[in-house]
């Protein structure tokens, strides 16, 4: 078994439970950490044998572009998603982080992990 990471993807998304998030949005970052089987792949060298890092992106775009109102909710949409997409995924964890959130101090991020097992 091994981990298939893609990290630090960036999006400006709606995501909030105040109205003016909503409206505005923000910057989010996301990770994701793919358990998959990659035997088949290590030995023939062919994309077709793993999971397509691009497609993987795709979802996660997709249902970054939903707006909601916490990031557990969206945490949890894109882990399903990509399960659903992916037979080869047998666990996804996503972390989701909100770039500079209005909470009345300084900081980089908050941030929420979900593991979705199949």
């Amino acid at each position: 078994m091994s981990i298939i990471r893609i990290e630090k993807m960036n999006f400006y998304a709606f995501h909030g439970c105040f109205a003016e998030e909503r409206e505005i949005g923000t910057r989010f970052r996301v990770d994701v950490a793919m358990k998959v089987d990659t035997l088949k792949a290590e030995k023939s060298d062919d994309i077709n044998d793993t999971v397509n890092y691009l497609e993987v992106y795709q979802v996660v775009k997709k249902q970054m572009m939903i707006p909601s109102h916490l990031l557990e909710h969206v945490a949890r949409r894109i882990g399903e998603a990509v399960i659903a997409h992916f037979p080869d995924v047998e666990s996804i964890t996503v972390k989701v982080s909100k770039l500079n959130p209005p909470l009345g101090g300084q900081m980089d991020c908050v941030s929420v992990e979900v593991e979705t097992t199949r």
